[in-house]
């Protein structure tokens, strides 16, 4: 079982955005990072963003991977426990291991992925859906 690291998750979560890109060549992989095939787990987690959020995304058409034995990853932004990008090969997002079972980090990836952009507009991330650290704490 995972343990919340409420300080490091908030400031993660917060700098997600700038590790993102758009519709240019992909960035590099975080160093480690391996391709795998998302548990079931993640597709459950899937509907119920589509649900929050109003938006229907195609999930076969992210390619996840995990960051093996880390909390954390670095990124040119710095330390990150998951990442979305969307570049001109599609989307992907990078998680890790420490976190790859964490609702709240794997389901703010995959908003970014149903928004198909990045930033934390507070209508999705923190109203409807409730993924932020803020939000996801109060709601529980």
């Amino acid at each position: 079982m995972l343990q919340y690291k409420p300080a490091l998750l908030s400031l993660s979560l917060l700098g997600t955005l700038a590790a993102c890109e758009m519709l240019g060549p992909p960035g590099e992989l975080p160093t480690n990072a391996q391709l795998m095939v998302a548990p079931q787990q993640y597709r459950d987690w899937w509907e119920a963003t589509e649900a929050c959020s109003g938006r229907e995304g195609d999930f076969d058409a992210i390619e996840w991977y995990v960051v093996p034995g880390v909390e954390t990853f670095e990124t040119e932004a710095g330390p990150k426990v998951g990442l979305w990008s969307h570049s001109s090969e599609g989307m992907r997002v990078v998680v890790a291991d420490g976190y790859a079972e964490n609702e709240l980090v794997v389901r703010h990836e995959m908003l970014h992925a149903l928004l198909d952009r990045g930033g934390h507009p507070e209508e999705f991330f923190a109203t409807r859906c409730n993924l932020t650290w803020e939000s996801w704490s109060s709601s529980e």
